[in-house]
């Protein structure tokens, strides 16, 4: 089996070697070469890896170096099963990578990866480890250990920052906020679950809301926890006083949706040096801002406006599709509520009915308002033209997307929810054990190309039999080949730059 190792110089550099090992005695397969400091030498390591991967695509049951006369027969070996020792050692290079191995000991790291690979619950995913890579862990350590680790989140959250900005380039200057809520199932609420506006549509059923930063690129790098009643709106100044506080970083852009909009925030996003992007709710602007949009904005496919406002400038564009999908929602909508009208019996709230004394009726101000504003979007910021013009800024926020790719990696791949804890410490570890999961996920789609799930899929063909040896009493294991695809996409995932 090849090994890379590392050898301090007599100048103080640092050689990086591709060796193995045959009685007892080293031998060098290739010299990679000689790195100065920590970075070079990370690189040397990269291409050393690199070229066992390749030397390893079809690995022989005994090594080429013994003489075939002496090769025990197969008739002393007994098939014990097979692992996915090469995922494992994929997900935890990939760990390391990212710089958690330093602060993250090896059964909570083992957790994270379980929760990319098979995601489950804590007790179950120290079962499945022995299964598929044939790991024990002991059960009980994870009861002794759990609550050390939740003081880890601010370094994990600063080792994953350290790592963006070196592998992605990231500056601070964007990063896009968003909220999502994670249910339970139970229907007993506490301090920390509460029942709220649930985006799984579990209204009835305890939730937490996470708020969470990400990247241009879509990489997770901070996030944080709220009671399930909390909203939204008031979340966007707490994570980002938290994040400044953390990261000593005050000039950066931040764009949301428009949920997190309103002249308290504005103000102090101001205060705080902070710029902004965000949606704007047109339905809820004044009559007189309103027909300036109405005079102002062609309705011609791609036209744009900006206004001055006291929530910053509003910048309007208009989209020939957009008209056509408003046009379609509010039909639906006028159709349902004069199907209602006409059936008194079954009315309920719907959009374009309002009540008048005990009587419903059509709201006509409300149709002329969504009516104006078919095909229409609004976005605020308070960065002026010669900062960002209209384009930019439209750019900008339809790249709050990747925000939402992260939420449904989250919890369609790695399943955050439903959650099954009931105490407060749980589930911020829980909620750790996931943003750590994501951050790996995020840089394996983002530098493979592949979804988390189909890259698993491609690993999981590499397995590796277990063969006993009945006479020596030891395991000797055979490696099936790996797909050259696979090995070009793990060239491209520890690439450092």
């Amino acid at each position: 089996m090849l090994h890379v190792r590392e050898v301090k110089t007599k100048v103080g550099s640092r050689s990086v070697q591709v060796c193995r090992y045959e009685n007892g005695r080293r031998v060098i397969v290739k010299h990679i070469g000689t790195g100065r400091d920590d970075r070079e030498v990370e690189i040397l390591k990269a291409t050393a890896q690199a070229y066992i991967r390749e030397l390893s695509r079809q690995l022989l049951l005994f090594s080429p170096a013994t003489p075939r006369e002496r090769d025990p027969p197969l008739s002393e070996y007994e098939y014990r099963g097979f692992r996915y020792s090469f995922l494992y050692d994929v997900i935890t290079g990939l760990h390391d990578l990212l710089g958690y191995g330093s602060i993250v000991d090896p059964m909570l790291r083992d957790l994270v990866l379980m929760r990319i690979v098979e995601p489950c619950s804590k007790l179950r995913s120290i079962e499945l480890m022995e299964t598929f890579f044939g790991i024990h862990h002991r059960r009980q350590r994870y009861y002794e250990s759990a609550r050390s680790w939740l003081n880890l989140k601010e370094a994990v959250e600063r080792m994953t920052l350290d790592f963006v900005q070196s592998t992605y380039g990231f500056d601070f200057s964007l990063l896009f906020y968003d909220v999502t809520t994670l249910y339970f199932e139970t229907f007993e609420s506490d301090e920390l679950r509460k029942t709220g506006f649930s985006k799984d549509s579990k209204s009835q059923q305890p939730q937490v809301l996470v708020a969470l930063m990400v990247t241009r690129d879509g990489f997770p790098v901070s996030y944080e926890v709220f009671s399930g009643n909390t909203f939204e709106g008031h979340t966007i100044l707490p994570v980002i006083e938290s994040f400044i506080r953390t990261h000593q970083v005050r000039n950066f852009t931040v764009v949301a949706d428009a949920a997190m909009i309103s002249t308290s925030n504005v103000t102090a996003l101001r205060n705080a040096g902070i710029s902004y992007i965000v949606g704007a709710r047109l339905g809820n602007i004044p009559s007189r801002l309103l027909e300036q949009i109405d005079t102002s904005l062609p309705r011609v496919d791609g036209s744009n406006i900006r206004l001055k406002t006291e929530n910053g400038y509003l910048i309007c564009s208009y989209s020939k599709q957009r008209y056509k999908k408003d046009t379609f929602e509010m039909e639906k909508q006028v159709e349902k509520a004069k199907m209602l009208l006409s059936q008194p019996s079954r009315a309920s709230r719907v959009k374009f009915l309002k009540t008048e004394g005990a009587k419903a009726v059509f709201n006509e101000e409300l149709m002329d308002k969504a009516t104006t504003l078919l095909g229409v979007k609004g976005y605020y910021t308070d960065m002026a033209e010669s900062e960002a013009d209209n384009s930019m800024i439209m750019d900008r926020y339809h790249d709050l997307y990747k925000i939402e790719q992260a939420f449904r990696v989250a919890k369609s791949d790695l399943k955050t929810r439903p959650i099954f804890h009931f105490k407060e410490e749980p589930i911020k570890l829980h909620l750790l054990i996931c943003f750590m999961a994501l951050a790996i996920s995020k840089h394996i789609e983002i530098r493979s190309g592949m979804a988390i799930r189909a890259f698993l899929t491609e690993c999981k063909k590499v397995t590796d039999a277990v063969l006993y040896h009945t006479k020596t009493g030891r395991d000797v294991r055979m490696r099936s080949e790996i797909p050259k695809t696979l090995l070009e996409s793990l060239d491209g995932i520890n690439r450092p730059h």
